[in-house]
């Protein structure tokens, strides 16, 4: 089974430019209760380097492009999210990094909870014995 769950966002447009409509509980699979960016990112700075224990996101890139990798414990996949129409769903316990980040890269996330501290996972090690089967 593939790690990465692409979500194809409706495009529309005219002559006029493009639009995009993201809607909770619709293309989305979850109700947004938290939407964050992260811009301006340094060349050869790497970000994420965690897990949720129950929060699930949707990411994607409004403007330029990076890579993502994405670990479950058992298998990683990398993607790069270059595309304002497409994003992924990450599910819960799903370790994520973002690497690659282009000059110009505006990565939004959405988030199905408001933001909890407890409910990360920061050390590797640890995420991985959470993981473990019963």
């Amino acid at each position: 089974m593939s790690l990465v769950q692409w979500i194809d966002f409706p495009l529309k447009g005219d002559d006029r430019g493009s639009l995009i409509a993201i809607e909770g509980a619709g293309n989305v699979p979850f109700d947004i209760k938290r939407m964050y960016y992260i811009f301006d990112t340094k060349a050869g700075v790497s970000r994420g380097f965690h897990a949720h224990k129950a929060l699930k996101q949707v990411a994607f890139c409004v403007s330029g492009r990076c890579r993502m990798r994405l670990d479950d414990g058992v298998q990683q996949q990398d993607v790069w999210l270059d595309s304002p129409s497409r994003g992924i769903f990450i599910d819960t316990m799903v370790w994520r990094t973002m690497h690659d980040f282009s000059q110009d890269c505006v990565l939004v996330v959405l988030a199905s909870a408001h933001y909890d501290e407890s409910d990360y996972i920061r050390d590797y090690d640890e995420f991985l014995k959470q993981r473990a089967p019963v």
